[in-house]
C-alpha cells in the first residue's frame, strides 16, 4: 500500500497492484511525463518493501546470506542479490548501514518472506528481524536536475551525497530525513529520500513544489526509463536468473565467503562466460514479454519486457538470447508474425548518468 495515498490521487494518480501492494501507475499523459523527467526532474514513491535487522551480528548475518560485502560503517550502503542453490536470484536488495540497524530494500511482495526466512535460520546469533515497509515512506529523485532539486530543499547543514548508494542525514521542512544517492537506474542522476511514513506527505508535497519544482511519476513511466537505460528489474527480468546472465558484476564480490549459489556464479564465471545474454533490440512493432525472438530460422531467446520508447518513438525490447547467437538478422515473434529488429547497444537513451546495473560481460 503506498503510504500517502490521499497525495497521489490530488495529482489524478491511477493506481495498480504490484508484489501485492498498491502503487501509482501513472498520473496521466505518461509520455509527457516521462520526457519531463528527461528533460529535469521527476519523483516517484518507491514501492520496496523494507526489512530491519538489529543485534551485534547483524553484518556477519546479512554478509553471509548475500552475494556483496556489506559495509561496516554508518551511511554506506550496498547493492546484493539472495541467491538460490542453483545461482538463480531469489531476491535483490539494496542494504544499507544505518548505525545500529541494517535496513534492506527489497522488491515489493519480497519483504515478509525474506523476514521469515532469515529469522528461522538465526539460530544463537544475537540479531533480530523485522519487516518495517509500513513505518517508512521512500521517494525516488531523478532526472538531469536531480542533484538541484535536492540541494534546494535539504536543509540541516548537509550536502547532497555524492558517492553511490551513501546516504546524509538532514531536514525537509518540520520533517527528518536521510537522502541516498541511488545507482541512477533510469539512466538519470538519482535521488532516493527516506522519512517516517507519518511525514510521507509532507516530504511528498516538499519534494514537488518547493525549490525547484519537479514532476511526479509513477511506475509505467518508471519501467520505461528504466528499460531505455538498459536496466534488468527484479520482476522481468532477475527473478530466477543467474546473474552472470545479466551481467550484473556490481552486485557481486568474488573474494567474499561463501553464500547460497556461489558456486554455480563462480563456475560460470570461470567458464569465460553464461549460457545466455542480456540484450537491446528495437524491433518494428511492439512485443509482448515472452515474445520469441530468432536468428535467421534458430530460435534464440525471449523479450522479456518492451515499450513504445517515449525518447526514441519507437519500439524498444530488451531479450535473453543464447549468448553465442548471431544477431546480424534478429526478428521477433509479434502477433503471430514475425518481424524485423534491430539490434542498438545498450543503453538505448544516452542520460546524465549511467546505470550501475548496466549490463558488463
Amino acid at each position: 500500500m503506498t503510504t500517502v495515498p490521499d497525495a497521489h490521487e490530488a495529482h489524478g494518480a491511477r493506481f495498480r497492484e504490484q508484489g501485492g501492494r498498491r502503487v501509482v501507475k501513472h498520473y496521466g499523459r505518461p509520455e509527457r511525463t516521462h520526457r519531463a523527467v528527461r528533460n529535469g526532474v521527476g519523483v516517484i514513491e518507491a514501492g520496496y518493501g523494507i526489512v530491519e535487522v538489529t543485534g551485534d551480528d547483524r553484518i556477519d548475518f546479512v554478509d553471509n546470506a548475500v552475494s556483496n560485502a556489506i559495509p561496516a560503517t554508518d551511511g554506506h550502503g550496498v547493492y546484493a542479490l539472495l541467491l538460490g542453490p542453483q545461482g538463480g536470484i531469489e531476491t535483490d536488495l539494496y542494504v544499507y548501514n544505518a548505525d545500529e540497524r541494517l535496513l534492506c530494500f527489497v522488491p515489493p511482495g519480497r519483504a515478509a518472506p525474506l523476514a521469515d526466512e532469515w529469522r528461522e535460520k538465526t539460530f544463537i546469533q544475537d540479531v533480530e528481524i523485522r519487516e518495517i515497509t509500513a513505518e517508512l515512506s521512500v521517494f525516488g529523485v531523478h532526472g538531469p536536475t536531480a542533484t538541484e532539486k535536492i540541494a534546494s530543499v535539504l536543509h540541516g547543514g548537509v550536502g547532497s551525497p555524492d558517492e553511490r548508494l551513501s546516504f546524509v542525514r538532514g531536514s525537509m521542512g518540520d520533517a527528518g530525513v536521510t537522502v541516498i544517492r541511488n545507482d541512477d537506474l533510469t539512466g538519470e542522476e538519482g535521488y532516493e529520500v527516506v522519512c517516517a511514513a507519518t511525514d510521507g506527505k509532507e516530504v511528498f508535497d516538499t519534494l514537488l513544489t518547493r525549490g525547484n519544482n519537479a514532476v511526479p511519476f509513477g511506475h509505467q513511466t518508471w519501467e520505461a526509463l528504466t528499460l531505455e537505460a538498459g536496466t534488468p528489474l527484479f520482476e522481468t527480468e532477475l527473478d530466477g536468473t543467474v546473474p552472470n546472465v545479466l551481467g550484473l558484476r556490481n552486485a557481486l564480490d568474488f573474494s567474499k565467503g561463501c553464500y547460497v549459489g556461489q558456486e554455480v556464479v563462480l563456475k560460470i564465471e570461470n567458464q569465460g562466460r553464461p549460457s545466455r545474454r542480456l540484450v537491446g533490440l528495437a524491433p518494428d512493432a511492439l512485443p509482448e514479454s515472452g515474445a520469441a525472438v530468432f536468428s535467421g530460422d534458430s530460435h534464440v531467446g525471449e523479450v522479456t519486457r518492451a515499450v513504445e520508447s517515449p525518447s526514441r518513438s519507437e519500439p524498444l525490447a530488451l531479450a535473453l538470447v543464447r549468448y553465442d547467437a548471431d544477431l546480424d538478422a534478429v526478428t521477433i515473434r509479434v502477433d503471430g508474425e514475425e518481424v524485423a529488429a534491430g539490434r542498438p547497444s545498450l543503453p538505448f537513451v544516452d542520460g546524465s548518468a549511467q546505470s550501475a546495473r548496466l549490463p558488463t560481460y
